[in-house]
């Protein structure tokens, strides 16, 4: 750090420590965190573990400091105490996948260690940190070291620490995100897929860059420049990046090419920042992917700049708002014939990824389906509104997915409802749930028999690698035809027939009878139906189902039963 750079610093530091640390102060900093996090966000997205497309940690955190940023947004509170209450609630409602709701469960202890209080001092700062650890540890069924409850107990110790040398916040910050760094570099040490995969905790990312947005803005530096990371080219999520058109950006670009020398991301990104939004870049041996929405009239500006970089070898272009308009069409969630529910009666609440699925699912009696899954994942506040005005205070949820049931129990938790999560984690074990139910039955008999049922039923997954990894003696290339089993990582394949049939030899199928596939919304239904037919051949002794599905991401979802 130059001399010119410390001295700047310094005097902002002294001007703020001039100011009263109040609410209003405390909402600046959380606009902050925001903002470094959200300018960071795939950067957190890309240190996913799995070679699976649902590295979405960044989104979930920044969709719950958002909402936890939108319920302070007007606010006049100035106590910090009512502050940070404020975003202890924004926080819970917004939270998404497991990640947004442990964030959310670390604000809601910054808010009980800063009850009652007028201003922010060293002392309850401290304090909050600390129960923000504790508050999160505590939400949590099995913590997992390794993890964002790592980090936030390392920062929560470091800031006691630090009051034994000074009582004031801003030092104590400076001190926090020093160790929060250690402890995130150290994450891969303590949890050995993290080390397999070569990265650091996604979710102790998040938390140190929301605190490093902090310090940022307190040392007056700019928020709006991310720390730069380029993804592996499987891994763009140009389907994610279609639900987040914003207005004017009218067209989708995407351009591949080779360039002429090492390519300086810096200012490339800060090039393709003045001609539209939605930026995402990838590479694989050498060549890059450009990905960007921009208005009508700059559609043509990426691919005229990137000709003076090198080599283009592909140009696509896609007309956004006619391709949305025709994904409102054919939604039709809100059109699915749902269950009416009865007072006194169980209502189940489902979570499905697709509209075939959803079909599946409201055939079979459920009061109300929420649309998530891979790399969409609802909120705390859309699962309690799916719910919230159905005439029955008896409520099942089915979260049907690993990164959905923290979100489900948080809904449960702040409904007077008597709401019970099964923690389905797939979508077979979903619908195997579901054939337990009965609406008039009792609450607690129909819970406990649809929690046995989930050990009934296998889970198959079959999708694109989007990294290369080794994990559980399983080598990954970018691009390969993975399958999971139960979760599982358990091979890689050069096609999905091939996949299939490998997963199929590795459930034991002597145990079973049915085989359903599920097909997703992109995989063609004469490549699903040749798959098919060679697991019938396979396997002529079971039954082999095909139903439409209509998830993304994954071409087949298997169910082994």
């Amino acid at each position: 750090m130059s001399d010119e750079v410390a001295a700047a610093r310094k005097k902002r530091i002294e001007e703020m420590q001039a100011l009263p640390f109040d609410g209003q102060a405390y909402k600046k900093l959380v606009e902050a965190g925001l903002t470094w996090l959200r300018a960071n966000q795939e950067m957190v997205n890309a240190l996913n573990v799995f070679p699976v497309p649902d590295g979405d940690t960044g989104t979930n955190m920044v969709l719950t400091m958002q909402s936890a940023y939108d319920e302070i947004a007007d606010s006049g509170h100035h106590k910090v105490g009512d502050m940070a209450a404020a975003v202890s609630q924004g926080a819970l409602m917004g939270a998404r996948g497991n990640s947004g709701v442990i964030l959310s469960q670390i604000w809601r202890g910054v808010s009980r260690g800063l009850e009652g209080a007028e201003v922010l001092t060293g002392e309850n700062f401290a304090q909050a940190l600390t129960s923000a650890s504790e508050t999160a540890y505590r939400g949590v069924v099995r913590p997992v070291e390794g993890t964002i409850l790592t980090v936030s107990k390392d920062i929560g110790i470091a800031a006691v620490a630090a009051l034994e040398e000074t009582q004031d916040p801003i030092e104590i910050l400076e001190k926090v995100i020093v160790a929060g760094k250690e402890s995130l570099d150290n994450t891969p040490n303590l949890l050995p897929v993290l080390k397999d995969a070569g990265v650091v905790d996604s979710g102790g990312m998040g938390l140190f860059l929301i605190l490093e947005g902090m310090m940022r803005y307190i040392y007056g530096e700019p928020l709006d420049t991310p720390t730069l990371a380029v993804k592996p080219m499987a891994a763009l999520d140009m389907e994610n990046a279609m639900h987040a058109v914003e207005e004017g950006q009218d067209w989708e670009v995407v351009v591949d090419f080779y360039p002429s020398e090492e390519l300086d991301l810096q200012s490339f990104y800060g090039k393709l920042e003045e001609m539209g939004t939605s930026i995402q870049v990838g590479e694989g041996d050498g060549m890059y992917r450009m990905h960007i929405h921009v208005p009508l009239e700059n559609r043509y500006l990426p691919i005229d700049y990137i000709m003076e970089l090198g080599t283009i070898t592909d140009v696509a272009m896609e007309n956004l708002i006619a391709q949305m308009d025709e994904l409102n069409k054919n939604t039709d969630y809100d059109r699915l014939e749902l269950t009416n529910i009865d007072p006194g009666e169980i209502a189940i609440v489902t979570v499905s990824p697709g509209p075939g699925i959803s079909r599946i699912f409201a055939s079979l009696g459920v009061a109300a389906i929420v649309e998530g899954g891979q790399t969409m994942n609802p909120s705390t506040k859309e699962l309690l509104a799916a719910f919230e005005n159905l005439p029955t205070d008896k409520v099942i949820i089915l979260p049907n997915n690993k990164n959905i049931v923290l979100a489900a129990k948080a809904a449960s938790d702040v409904t007077v409802k008597e709401v019970h999560v099964v923690p389905s984690r797939t979508i077979p074990q979903g619908l195997a749930a579901m054939l337990m139910h009965n609406p008039e039955g009792d609450l607690a008999a129909i819970v406990e028999k649809m929690i046995k049922s989930l050990d009934t039923v296998r889970t198959g997954e079959v999708t694109t690698a989007t990294r290369t990894v080794e994990i559980d003696g399983v080598n990954v290339e970018t691009g390969q035809v993975i399958a999971l089993l139960d979760g599982k990582l358990v091979l890689a394949a050069t096609t999905v027939e091939e996949a299939c049939l490998s997963l199929l030899e590795k459930a034991d199928m002597d145990e079973y009878e049915l085989i359903t596939l599920y097909t997703g919304g992109d995989y063609p239904r004469a490549e699903a139906n040749r798959v098919g037919d060679s697991i019938q051949e396979k396997y002529p002794d079971h039954e082999v189902e095909m139903l439409d599905g209509g998830q993304p991401h994954y071409q087949l979802i298997l169910s082994i039963e």
